[in-house]
């Protein structure tokens, strides 16, 4: 028979056993100690420096206001017309020249507050700074999305806005009913 102090003491070796273990399972953040920023993937980094959405308009994108790039890919189901395309794309490019570069300036807001940590630097007001200028970055990038959205809402006619948001899926068709044929008259929110 086993004494019921080795039972327990087996259970302790057990049980010590089992919670090293569990103090050491890796952190969800293994192996992001080696980015460049520790706070940006790769792919982070690069969809700010090109300027992608990465979600900044989705209020406007699903209460009914096109954004330029989809508008392009579905300028024929659209029916965009001559100026309405030209209007388009100058939009986009203007847009994405501005998020290009604000997104630039967030990748190296960001990188001098991982430096700020990195070289120990780091005190209460540094980061205060940092952050805020962080903060502020990414208030215009998101800005700088959705108010596009707003100009390219302007470019287009109701029956456009509503179609588009058929094509995306964000509205169902009207039974019975196809897209808009008619001429696109401009209809400015």
């Amino acid at each position: 028979m086993i004494s019921p102090i080795r039972v327990l003491g087996a259970l302790a070796i057990v049980a010590a056993a089992g919670s090293v273990q569990s103090e050491t399972t890796p952190s969800p953040y293994a192996g992001q100690q080696a980015r460049d920023i520790k706070s940006l993937s790769d792919s982070d980094i690069k969809g700010l420096l090109e300027g992608s959405g990465a979600g900044y308009a989705k209020a406007a994108e699903l209460n009914a206001y096109p954004g330029p790039a989809h508008v392009l890919e579905l300028s024929t189901q659209l029916h965009l017309d001559a100026s309405q395309e030209a209007a388009t794309r100058e939009l986009l490019a203007a847009h994405q020249a501005r998020a290009r570069s604000l997104g630039a300036e967030l990748v190296m807001a960001e990188r001098e507050l991982d430096q700020l940590f990195a070289n120990q630097h780091a005190n209460s007001a540094a980061v205060d700074r940092a952050t805020q200028r962080i903060g502020l970055l990414q208030a215009r990038l998101r800005a700088e999305h959705l108010k596009t959205h707003l100009s390219q809402t302007a470019l287009l006619s109701a029956d456009q806005v509503r179609d588009y948001a058929v094509l995306r899926g964000y509205a169902p068709a009207t039974p019975g009913a196809a897209p808009s044929d008619a001429a696109p008259s401009h209809h400015h929110h």
